[in-house]
């Protein structure tokens, strides 16, 4: 059997991962991303064979084929209409940076939401044109999406995206995010605790992976969380147990929320439990995705290539 030539890098940074040396001398780097997805998502309003199915209240939801699903619908329009600004009014009061990953199309559908992220200072990245599934989608549209997501975003925010996360990523993705080659950072990846550099496809892209756990998309899932104390008791054992390790090995945490999700009353109270607790904790640094990819960039530039 060869194992010269396997795709995938299974060693990472093996017993030794590299001293990332955060800012003030943080043992934790903490990144708060907030998912903008409601307007973009699976309906044949958008032109799609079918309705939503994933992370709404109905766990275990059937995509109805050639027809609106108006339940799922206003569960999505939930998150646009009232989750996103409960969240946003929490996060701005406590001043805390923030990471938007923006489907384009759900921004183009709502301006005042976009203006809002833009006045607080937040990291509006790109989630993609589309909140779909891109397993089976050809490389070509793919691409098309890529670069129309590119321009819309740019024009929806006045600068083009930083970073990058399409969330149900194709076997194409990565390559195609190297080669677009606009991008600081492409977060496609749940491999580690830091950021790396991917070489793989000719270039040289930081990946700073994102995470599925430390997020609230479990509320939706079959295994999950049930409560708001569920998520917050899981959020700070995260926080807790890796600011012991970051005595010796500092690392870096990601908080995915939703707005339809983590944007309902139930489990926003549980999630400024969690804000003003680790605003409380020494050795933490809170900041944007862009932040943590700057930083690494100048503290391990990128590799040269052969």
């Amino acid at each position: 059997m060869d194992f010269s030539n396997y795709p995938r890098d299974m060693v990472g940074y093996g017993a030794q991962p590299p001293d990332p040396a955060w800012p003030g001398g943080a043992k934790l780097a903490v990144n708060l991303v907030l998912n903008y997805e409601e307007g973009g998502e699976a309906s044949v309003l958008h032109g799609d064979a079918g309705s939503e199915k994933l992370l709404s209240e109905i766990v275990g939801a059937e995509s109805f084929a050639g027809m609106r699903h108006l339940n799922m619908e206003s569960l999505y329009e939930y998150g646009s209409r009232a989750g996103f600004w409960r969240l946003h009014r929490m996060l701005s009061a406590r001043a805390l940076p923030v990471t938007v990953f923006g489907v384009t199309m759900a921004m183009a559908r709502n301006p005042e939401a976009v203006a809002a992220m833009r006045d607080a200072g937040w990291e509006i990245a790109s989630h993609g044109l589309r909140w779909l599934d891109y397993q089976h989608v050809s490389e070509d549209e793919e691409r098309a999406h890529l670069l129309e997501a590119i321009r819309l975003h740019t024009e929806l925010t006045g600068e083009r995206p930083q970073g990058f996360y399409l969330g149900k990523a194709s076997p194409n993705t990565h390559r195609l995010v190297a080669e677009e080659g606009g991008f600081v950072y492409h977060a496609d990846s749940y491999a580690d605790d830091l950021p790396y550099w991917e070489t793989r496809h000719g270039h040289a892209q930081l990946i700073v992976p994102y995470t599925l756990d430390a997020n609230d998309m479990r509320f939706a899932t079959a295994q999950g969380f049930n409560t708001g104390e569920h998520f917050l008791q899981y959020l700070q054992d995260s926080v807790d147990y890796l600011l012991v390790e970051g005595d010796t090995h500092p690392a870096m945490l990601s908080v995915g929320l939703h707005c339809r999700l983590v944007g309902r009353p139930g489990r926003a109270a549980a999630l400024a439990r969690f804000l003003d607790a680790l605003q409380a904790r020494e050795g933490v640094w809170i900041t944007t995705r862009l932040a943590i990819a700057e930083h690494w960039r100048q503290r391990f530039p990128a590799p040269e290539l052969p």
